[in-house]
């Protein structure tokens, strides 16, 4: 049996022992990587949103409470902490990833392209079918535009750019999760919604394509997670049917439609690999390494009594209320944010992306094939 964390200085503790064994592990099985390209949305984002101009964004990012436990001072990442690609690059031995709009940044180890909102389809995908998104919508298409771009000033030899791409590991995501918000938003049930897999599934591996088409090797392309299990949604589709929730309290069908969605993408990157032999692409079980967290939640150390609620937050059952959210003024967070799986409602904890992490370079980055 794990043992409890009872306190922050506990935590810290096992969060340092537990980086210290991923960086041996990625030493001892992982393929040495020099660079990281990270793409994708929220749960990436390292401080590009905060740095669009005039674009306002739902979560007020840039005031505290976001950044308060390891940072101590927001840093445009939609969470309390490190995020997923953050412990990636320290068990890599790598730098934090600085977000390709932080003017003057060093971008000697790779670049976070990934920005909050960002969807996987164009924005014209959306209008032709009158479904509304931000004007200064930042699809993955324009994220690999950018990634090109970049490479290119690093040089402008064509075989540069493959023999570092060939020592680079690409983040293709998460992505897809706010396509299906725009969606859901206008009054789309799930149901209707499942038409509109194939396209956004297809967009990411085009995005796939095109970077391994670049010059790219190693691409890692991760699924969804449990969306039914998010406070937001729970706040947002409560049920008087007891039917409509699982085990744990989270909502049956969303969580089937993740499912779906997540199938749907596996059969691609197949596909993907046929075509692409030479390049290791692998899928990452978002899903699975969320539910292996809500089934072991007691012995990882988080509150049971809050598994499904919001740290920072408002509201009765689940700490979320919409118009309300984390960083509005006289919104609070918890005092113990390691002891709680979700952060503000939609993103989780560093706690929470600390124990994916350990999934992604266990299962994943460890037995990815290494190029000579």
């Amino acid at each position: 049996m794990l043992p409890t964390m009872s306190s922050s200085t506990n935590f810290s503790f096992l969060v340092a022992l537990s980086l210290f064994c991923m960086a041996f592990a990625a030493e001892e099985t992982t393929c040495r990587f020099d660079y990281i390209y990270q793409f994708g949305d929220s749960l990436a984002d390292t401080g590009n949103r905060i740095r669009q101009v005039g674009v306002p964004s739902v979560f007020n990012i840039s005031s505290l409470p976001y950044g308060m436990t390891y940072f101590h001072k927001p840093t445009g990442r939609f969470s309390n902490g490190l995020l997923v690609i953050d412990f990636i690059a320290k068990a890599l031995h790598l730098p934090l990833l600085h977000p390709y709009l932080e003017t003057n940044a060093s971008f000697s180890h790779g670049v976070n392209f990934a920005v909050g909102g960002s969807t996987a389809l164009v924005n014209s995908f959306f209008a032709k079918r009158n479904i509304s998104v931000p004007s200064k919508n930042i699809p993955l298409s324009q994220q690999v535009k950018w990634f090109k771009k970049h490479l290119s000033s690093v040089s402008n030899s064509r075989s540069q750019i493959k023999k570092r791409l060939k020592r680079a590991l690409i983040m293709m995501g998460e992505i897809g999760g706010n396509d299906f918000n725009s969606i859901f938003s206008q009054g789309k049930s799930l149901k209707e919604s499942r038409v509109y897999v194939p396209p956004v599934v297809k967009a990411i591996c085009n995005a796939v394509r095109e970077v391994i088409q670049f010059g790219a090797v190693h691409v890692v392309v991760p699924g969804n997670f449990p969306a039914g299990c998010l406070p937001k949604a729970l706040a947002s589709f409560s049920s008087a049917d007891p039917k409509a929730y699982d085990d744990y309290g989270c909502l049956t069908e969303s969580n089937k439609f993740a499912l779906l969605f997540n199938r749907y993408l596996q059969k691609a990157l197949a596909s993907l690999r046929l075509e692409f032999p030479n390049a290791d692409i692998r899928y990452f079980d978002y899903y699975k390494a969320f539910e292996y967290v809500l089934q072991n939640a007691r012995y990882l150390g988080f509150d049971q009594r809050s598994l499904l609620k919001a740290c920072c937050g408002t509201g009765e059952k689940y700490n979320f209320n919409s118009t309300k959210v984390c960083g509005s003024p006289g919104v609070k967070a918890c005092h113990n944010p390691e002891k709680f799986i979700n952060w503000d409602g939609v993103h989780l904890t560093q706690a929470t992306y600390h124990y994916i992490s350990e999934h992604l370079i266990r299962d994943v980055l460890s037995e990815m094939k290494c190029l000579p």
